[in-house]
Protein backbone atom coordinates (compact mmCIF):
# COMPACT_ATOMS: atom_id res chain seq x y z
CA UNK A 1 0.00 0.00 0.00
CA UNK A 2 1.32 3.35 -0.63
CA UNK A 3 1.32 6.33 1.34
CA UNK A 4 1.46 9.83 0.17
CA UNK A 5 3.81 12.58 1.87
CA UNK A 6 2.07 13.03 4.95
CA UNK A 7 1.84 9.30 5.48
CA UNK A 8 -2.02 9.16 4.84
CA UNK A 9 -3.16 6.57 2.45
CA UNK A 10 -4.57 8.36 -0.78
CA UNK A 11 -8.22 8.34 -0.72
CA UNK A 12 -9.07 6.68 -3.77
CA UNK A 13 -8.28 3.89 -1.45
CA UNK A 14 -10.75 4.00 0.09
CA UNK A 15 -13.25 4.77 -2.18
CA UNK A 16 -14.56 1.22 -3.47
CA UNK A 17 -16.26 2.89 -6.61
CA UNK A 18 -12.85 4.96 -7.54
CA UNK A 19 -11.20 1.24 -6.97
CA UNK A 20 -13.82 -0.01 -9.17
CA UNK A 21 -13.36 2.32 -11.81
CA UNK A 22 -9.31 1.74 -11.85
CA UNK A 23 -9.70 -1.46 -12.28
CA UNK A 24 -12.13 -1.80 -15.43
CA UNK A 25 -10.72 1.37 -16.82
CA UNK A 26 -11.09 1.24 -20.29
CA UNK A 27 -14.07 -1.37 -21.08
CA UNK A 28 -17.03 -0.53 -22.11
CA UNK A 29 -20.15 -1.44 -20.64
CA UNK A 30 -22.73 -3.51 -22.19
CA UNK A 31 -25.94 -1.88 -23.99
CA UNK A 32 -28.34 -4.18 -21.86
CA UNK A 33 -28.63 -6.38 -18.73
CA UNK A 34 -30.06 -9.20 -21.18
CA UNK A 35 -27.86 -12.18 -22.16
CA UNK A 36 -28.80 -14.11 -25.19
CA UNK A 37 -28.50 -17.64 -24.29
CA UNK A 38 -28.69 -20.64 -27.40
CA UNK A 39 -31.91 -22.55 -26.44
CA UNK A 40 -30.56 -26.43 -26.01
CA UNK A 41 -30.31 -29.22 -29.11
CA UNK A 42 -33.59 -30.98 -29.56
CA UNK A 43 -33.16 -34.27 -28.45
CA UNK A 44 -31.73 -37.04 -30.33
CA UNK A 45 -33.93 -39.27 -33.04
CA UNK A 46 -33.96 -42.51 -32.17
CA UNK A 47 -33.47 -43.87 -35.97
CA UNK A 48 -32.31 -47.45 -34.58
CA UNK A 49 -34.64 -47.95 -32.45
CA UNK A 50 -37.78 -46.76 -34.76
CA UNK A 51 -36.20 -49.08 -37.68
CA UNK A 52 -35.61 -52.15 -35.31
CA UNK A 53 -39.42 -51.43 -34.01
CA UNK A 54 -40.83 -51.17 -37.35
CA UNK A 55 -39.11 -54.39 -38.61
CA UNK A 56 -40.52 -56.47 -35.80
CA UNK A 57 -44.37 -54.92 -36.76
CA UNK A 58 -43.63 -56.21 -40.08
CA UNK A 59 -42.17 -59.23 -38.78
CA UNK A 60 -45.13 -59.85 -36.45
CA UNK A 61 -47.63 -58.99 -39.30
CA UNK A 62 -46.08 -61.05 -42.25
CA UNK A 63 -43.90 -63.15 -41.00
CA UNK A 64 -45.86 -67.02 -41.43
CA UNK A 65 -46.97 -68.03 -37.93
CA UNK A 66 -44.39 -69.55 -35.99
CA UNK A 67 -46.89 -72.13 -34.49
CA UNK A 68 -50.39 -73.21 -34.61
CA UNK A 69 -52.23 -71.80 -31.88
CA UNK A 70 -55.33 -72.97 -30.31
CA UNK A 71 -58.12 -70.35 -30.61
CA UNK A 72 -60.52 -71.41 -27.85
CA UNK A 73 -63.43 -69.19 -26.08
CA UNK A 74 -62.10 -66.20 -27.75
CA UNK A 75 -58.87 -65.33 -29.34
CA UNK A 76 -56.80 -66.14 -26.15
CA UNK A 77 -53.53 -67.89 -27.33
CA UNK A 78 -52.97 -71.13 -25.70
CA UNK A 79 -50.37 -74.04 -26.79
CA UNK A 80 -49.72 -77.73 -25.65
CA UNK A 81 -46.79 -80.01 -26.12
CA UNK A 82 -47.62 -82.28 -28.48
CA UNK A 83 -48.39 -85.67 -26.55
CA UNK A 84 -49.61 -84.08 -23.76
CA UNK A 85 -53.39 -84.34 -22.07
CA UNK A 86 -55.72 -81.38 -22.87
CA UNK A 87 -56.62 -81.31 -19.30
CA UNK A 88 -52.77 -80.08 -18.28
CA UNK A 89 -53.78 -76.66 -20.37
CA UNK A 90 -57.56 -76.89 -19.17
CA UNK A 91 -55.66 -76.85 -14.96
CA UNK A 92 -53.01 -74.00 -16.33
CA UNK A 93 -55.87 -72.13 -17.77
CA UNK A 94 -57.85 -72.27 -14.51
CA UNK A 95 -54.76 -71.43 -12.20
CA UNK A 96 -54.15 -74.58 -10.45
CA UNK A 97 -50.36 -74.48 -10.87
CA UNK A 98 -48.26 -71.43 -8.65
CA UNK A 99 -46.94 -68.75 -10.07
CA UNK A 100 -43.22 -69.10 -9.39
CA UNK A 101 -41.67 -66.37 -11.16
CA UNK A 102 -42.46 -63.62 -13.94
CA UNK A 103 -40.47 -61.85 -16.34
CA UNK A 104 -41.44 -58.44 -17.59
CA UNK A 105 -40.21 -57.35 -21.20
CA UNK A 106 -41.11 -53.88 -21.58
CA UNK A 107 -38.87 -51.75 -23.16
CA UNK A 108 -36.98 -54.67 -24.88
CA UNK A 109 -36.62 -54.47 -28.24
CA UNK A 110 -37.27 -58.22 -30.08
CA UNK A 111 -33.51 -59.16 -30.06
CA UNK A 112 -33.08 -58.33 -26.42
CA UNK A 113 -36.59 -60.01 -25.07
CA UNK A 114 -35.25 -63.24 -26.83
CA UNK A 115 -32.08 -63.78 -25.59
CA UNK A 116 -33.85 -62.81 -21.80
CA UNK A 117 -36.87 -65.35 -22.40
CA UNK A 118 -34.01 -68.12 -23.25
CA UNK A 119 -31.87 -66.79 -20.04
CA UNK A 120 -35.31 -66.41 -17.72
CA UNK A 121 -36.78 -70.08 -19.19
CA UNK A 122 -33.05 -71.26 -18.42
CA UNK A 123 -32.91 -70.13 -15.06
CA UNK A 124 -36.47 -71.07 -14.01
CA UNK A 125 -35.53 -74.87 -15.36
CA UNK A 126 -32.21 -74.49 -12.85
CA UNK A 127 -34.09 -74.14 -10.06
CA UNK A 128 -36.98 -76.59 -10.46
CA UNK A 129 -39.88 -73.69 -10.99
CA UNK A 130 -42.56 -75.34 -13.04
CA UNK A 131 -45.26 -72.40 -13.78
CA UNK A 132 -43.56 -68.97 -14.54
CA UNK A 133 -45.24 -65.44 -16.35
CA UNK A 134 -44.07 -63.85 -19.24
CA UNK A 135 -44.92 -60.08 -20.00
CA UNK A 136 -45.14 -59.24 -23.24
CA UNK A 137 -47.01 -56.13 -23.57
CA UNK A 138 -50.11 -55.49 -25.22
CA UNK A 139 -48.15 -53.38 -27.55
CA UNK A 140 -49.94 -50.06 -26.49
CA UNK A 141 -46.38 -48.26 -26.91
CA UNK A 142 -45.52 -50.30 -30.18
CA UNK A 143 -45.94 -48.79 -34.09
CA UNK A 144 -49.60 -48.88 -34.99
CA UNK A 145 -50.30 -50.63 -31.46
CA UNK A 146 -49.67 -53.65 -32.56
CA UNK A 147 -48.43 -56.22 -29.73
CA UNK A 148 -45.34 -57.12 -31.79
CA UNK A 149 -43.75 -58.93 -28.97
CA UNK A 150 -46.58 -61.23 -27.95
CA UNK A 151 -46.68 -63.28 -30.91
CA UNK A 152 -43.22 -63.54 -31.07
CA UNK A 153 -42.87 -64.24 -27.66
CA UNK A 154 -45.63 -67.41 -28.43
CA UNK A 155 -43.59 -68.55 -31.32
CA UNK A 156 -40.37 -68.72 -29.25
CA UNK A 157 -41.98 -70.80 -26.01
CA UNK A 158 -43.35 -73.47 -28.62
CA UNK A 159 -39.94 -74.43 -30.22
CA UNK A 160 -38.49 -74.76 -26.33
CA UNK A 161 -38.03 -78.18 -24.90
CA UNK A 162 -38.97 -77.24 -21.47
CA UNK A 163 -42.14 -75.84 -22.41
CA UNK A 164 -44.90 -78.40 -22.09
CA UNK A 165 -48.09 -75.79 -22.73
CA UNK A 166 -48.89 -71.99 -21.71
CA UNK A 167 -51.83 -70.07 -22.38
CA UNK A 168 -53.00 -66.43 -22.11
CA UNK A 169 -53.28 -64.73 -18.32
CA UNK A 170 -55.88 -63.81 -16.31
CA UNK A 171 -56.81 -60.28 -16.17
CA UNK A 172 -55.34 -59.89 -12.76
CA UNK A 173 -51.83 -61.02 -13.52
CA UNK A 174 -51.82 -59.41 -16.55
CA UNK A 175 -54.55 -60.48 -19.48
CA UNK A 176 -53.33 -60.21 -22.94
CA UNK A 177 -50.37 -58.87 -22.15
CA UNK A 178 -48.72 -61.95 -20.38
CA UNK A 179 -48.25 -65.43 -20.85
CA UNK A 180 -48.58 -68.22 -18.30
CA UNK A 181 -46.28 -71.04 -18.83
CA UNK A 182 -46.04 -74.50 -17.73
CA UNK A 183 -42.21 -76.11 -17.52
CA UNK A 184 -41.49 -79.73 -17.58
CA UNK A 185 -40.43 -81.18 -14.32
CA UNK A 186 -36.18 -81.15 -13.85
CA UNK A 187 -34.87 -84.11 -14.68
Amino acid sequence: MSRNRSGNRPAEEDDPQALFRAAVGDATPLSTDRIHHEPPPPPPIPRLRRQDEHAALLESIAAPDLLDLHLEGGDEAAWLHPGMSPGVLRDLRRGRWVLQAHFDLHGMNRDEARNHVGLFLAECAKRGQRCVRIVHGKGLGSPGREPVLKRLVLGWLSQRKEVLAFCQAKPADGGSGAVIILLAPPT
